[in-house]
């Protein structure tokens, strides 16, 4: 693997760190409002964030690599509302999506065929990713001022989990 491929590999393994620091803000502002099945929503999308993390690094690692940490930005902590927390999840989530086209480039202008193939699986969990959060969008704009159907999206939330998908 080229250094360049290297290096962003290791920038996109950071990126995955922060963004679970950015979801665990999230979570904190939805806890901080009372909201504990937004909060396990994010705290969910955390976890996931780590595990993205970790197969980056792994797959560093395994190609002879070496994975490298770097500091983490203070992530946004305040929001005006679920709906301002929500939009700002998928702005972040329609960045890592560029993110990885920018890195499966790289992969395809060096001929890394093993990190195309290894690229692809994260290519289609933003995909997945970019409409969970656009549907939440559009059910928080349709429910608007609604306690009940808000209190009904949070107590869904609530039950959400996370399991790792089999290697």
């Amino acid at each position: 693997m080229n250094d360049n491929l290297a290096q962003a590999l290791n920038e996109q393994m950071n990126f995955e760190f922060y963004s679970a620091h950015v979801y665990l803000a999230m979570a904190a502002y939805c806890s901080s409002e009372s909201l504990d099945g937004f909060a396990n929503f994010f705290l969910v999308q955390a976890e996931e964030e780590r595990f993205h993390a970790m197969k980056l690094y792994k797959y560093i690692n395994d190609r002879r690599g070496r994975a490298t940490l770097a500091a983490l930005p203070e992530p946004k902590n305040s929001y005006d509302s679920m709906l301002d927390v929500f939009e700002h999840g998928y702005k972040h989530e329609q960045q890592n999506t560029q993110k990885f086209y920018h890195l499966a480039d790289l992969a395809l202008d060096g001929r890394e065929h093993a990190t195309i193939h290894f690229l692809k699986w994260f290519i289609d969990e933003q995909v997945e990713e970019e409409a969970l959060f656009d549907s939440v969008i559009q059910k928080l704009k349709r429910i608007e001022r609604d306690s009940n159907a808000f209190y009904m999206l949070d107590s869904e939330f609530a039950t959400r989990s996370f399991t790792a998908p089999a290697e």
